[in-house]
């Protein structure tokens, strides 16, 4: 249980984090091999492509090369889902990537609670530039002190506001719409490897990468924590995205 779940319904909180877990995983580097071998080899079984627990330079080659000619399919056949908590702007960011399965919490069958996204003191406030070369840099002390203010004035003046309605009896569906974009949500994403990569090419800034990507920082955070649970499950497959300039196939 997260220590949002375990606080009191209606103690007001600011939240400068996101939280990532993993819910259940079917997704290995066998997988990627498995489907990639039906097309020379015909029909085997799981066992069969699993058989061996180190995988041989055979194994890294192919997954290298479906990587670098974007071969996509056989990355296809795996599934990971994640519990994420984030502010709702990270979510609405999220959905844009048409590629995964969504179920988020319902401000009309549930109170929502009131934890509220601020950003923290190392969070660049700066942005400067033209869309698709922005650089990011850090604000003055008093603009994070007016960040940091004003963030907090707003999310406890609309959390009181919705209150007030919902204790005079007004639907949540109606009084939710005082609530600003830094509320937190939560939701289940589930998403196969070709489509991680994808989400992780358009929301990580990586040096190095073919076509570098400009994401906002909190969905950032969120694509960060997720790369690191993908790594442990798919080791091939991550070292052969980073090699291959992180280009989903």
């Amino acid at each position: 249980m997260s220590d949002v779940e375990a606080s009191p319904a209606n103690e007001i909180q600011f939240r400068s984090d996101v939280t990532v877990e993993l819910v259940r995983a079917s997704a290995s580097d066998s997988d990627v091999l498995f489907a990639a071998r039906v097309s020379t080899q015909g029909e085997q079984t799981l066992g069969e492509a699993q058989a061996g627990t180190e995988a041989t330079a055979k194994d890294r080659g192919l997954i290298n090369y479906l990587m670098r000619d974007r071969h996509g399919s056989p990355f296809e056949h795996n599934s990971m889902t994640f519990y994420i908590q984030a502010p709702i702007f990270v979510f609405r960011e999220f959905m844009r990537h048409r590629i995964a399965s969504y179920n988020e919490e319902s401000g009309r069958y549930r109170e929502l609670r009131p934890v509220f996204y601020v950003p923290a003191p190392e969070r660049n406030l700066l942005q400067v530039g033209k869309p698709g070369a922005y650089e990011f840099l850090p604000g003055t002390p008093e603009q994070h002190a007016l960040v940091d203010t004003a963030t907090r004035d707003a999310s406890e003046f609309a959390f009181l506001a919705y209150q007030r309605m919902l204790d005079a009896g007004v639907a949540r569906e109606v009084a939710r719409i005082v609530l600003p974009l830094n509320i937190y949500s939560s939701m289940y994403v589930t998403m196969n490897s070709r489509a991680l990569m994808n989400f992780l090419s358009l929301r990580t800034k990586v040096e190095g990468t073919h076509f570098p990507s400009f994401p906002q920082r909190e969905i950032e955070m969120c694509a960060e924590k997720m790369e690191t649970i993908w790594t442990e499950l798919m080791p091939l497959t991550h070292a052969a995205f980073n090699a291959n300039g992180r280009v989903s196939p």
